[in-house]
């Protein structure tokens, strides 16, 4: 998608979405890819955590860390 910004430069919108099972693993590559744009690029973080149970008979669960980097391009 292209957007106009206030100075009618054209900029692409793109995503970057991660997904780990431990949520530092999340957090060490969002930081990782973070350090790679600058913060006038940043327009969003969506962050979700799921949780579902692992087998019938266990009470473990699997979690799933994810979060969507929305930045301009």
């Amino acid at each position: 998608m292209l957007l106009k910004n206030e100075r009618e430069r054209r900029f692409l919108i793109q995503v970057r979405v991660f997904d780990h099972e431990h949520e530092k693993d999340l957090e060490g590559d969002m930081n990782r890819f973070l350090r790679q744009i600058d913060e006038d690029q940043l327009i969003d973080i969506k962050y979700n955590v799921a949780a579902m149970a692992e087998e019938e008979d266990t009470d473990e669960q699997i979690y799933c860390f994810s979060a969507m980097v929305i930045y301009k391009a």
